[in-house]
């Protein structure tokens, strides 16, 4: 049934279920279990139709295999959304019966927060499946991982443009300041980075630029923001044929997923000589901190593992200059390779 839609991408599981007792509109989709079980956020939000939802379900749990990959840890991708407004509609009955949906699936799919969605909300998630993560009290938010990683992932394109990791005097446009954009605003802003910034939520974008030090625009004109780095890290789709011709950034490094609208839009930023770093690679920090939740809690794991991001960047970007490819058809490749040896790996020991 949904294998016909456009971005099925051979996924492994697609299931919904709806419920009238507790609201429950959900889908949770599996794509890839080569590395392990499948692990994602479940998003909230009120999609507009059905084929709205199903499509980011789908990009998103694509997205989380290549991530997780990417990031070199045991899972594969997977991703939930429930169709509802968070501000409205989101009850402790609506996700107990998530965490029913979750666990009928025997734990192929692990789920954790994500839009729409917060650490205590997951926690009532888990109240009926063993199958949640990011709660553990010392692990904190994981978007400080998540934020972290998008820093070492800029230190390295600083590197490779101006000859030094430094971001002390580099104007920094970070859009969306939410969970990952506001620390990363934060990080920024300590390291010395003339910081601009944007939201939906203008009054929060200006309660943060007032406490750190940085100047205000709007959510859309920070896409034409004349900046030497632009944190996209609100909602994706932002980096498109529409937008790419007017960006003014010498580098693209942010933590939303999904910034590209179209897959060939890596190639019209390799054009444009932009230097992006694919989101998944810059964004993995997040699923690297649950990782550690949920194997063996180690924060100095932790930070290392989140700083190789920065090392596998650099990778990307040699491989991309050696080959003569875009940065994201590099890192797909790299993130392939990965559980592509992983799938050899289980077939050898069966």
């Amino acid at each position: 049934m949904f294998d016909t839609h456009a971005d099925f991408a051979d996924h492994a599981l697609v299931t919904a279920r709806q419920e009238k007792a507790s609201g429950l509109k959900a889908i949770i989709a599996v794509h890839n279990e080569n590395r392990g079980p499948a692990i994602g956020g479940c998003r909230i939000l009120p999609y507009p139709t059905l084929d709205d939802a199903l499509r980011d379900v789908l990009r998103l749990s694509r997205g989380m295999t290549y991530k997780n990959a990417i990031a070199d840890i045991p899972y594969g991708g997977g991703k939930a959304i429930i169709i509802a407004d968070p501000r409205r509609e989101k009850t402790e009955t609506l996700l107990e019966a998530m965490g029913d949906f979750v666990e009928s699936l025997g734990g192929r799919y692990i789920t954790s927060f994500d839009s729409g969605t917060t650490l205590e909300d997951v926690q009532v998630i888990a109240r009926r499946t063993r199958h949640a993560a990011g709660f553990l009290p010392e692990a904190g938010n994981a978007s400080g991982s998540t934020a972290l990683g998008v820093y070492h992932c800029m230190r390295s394109a600083a590197g490779k443009i101006w000859g030094s990791a430094s971001l002390a005097g580099r104007r920094i446009a970070v859009q969306g300041v939410g969970n990952v954009g506001e620390r990363l605003a934060r990080i920024l802003a300590h390291e010395g980075a003339d910081l601009v910034l944007a939201d939906t939520d203008a009054k929060r974008a200006e309660a943060l630029a007032a406490d750190i030090g940085a100047q205000v625009v709007g959510d859309e004109a920070i896409l034409r923001e004349t900046c030497d780095i632009l944190a996209p890290c609100a909602l994706g789709g932002v980096l498109s044929s529409a937008t790419i011709p007017d960006l003014k950034a010498k580098a693209i490094v942010g933590g939303a997923n999904n910034q590209l609208a179209r897959p060939e839009d890596d190639a019209r930023l390799a054009r444009r000589g932009i230097l992006y770093c694919p989101d998944y690679l810059a964004n993995a920090g997040g699923i690297i901190n649950l990782h550690y939740q949920r194997s063996r809690w180690d924060p100095d794991a932790v930070e290392r593992h989140v700083a190789s991001l920065g090392e596998t960047f650099r990778e990307v970007i040699a491989r991309s200059e050696s080959e003569g490819r875009p940065t994201g058809e590099i890192a797909d490749r790299i993130a392939e390779e990965r559980f592509a040896r992983r799938t050899k790996a289980l077939e050898g020991a069966l």
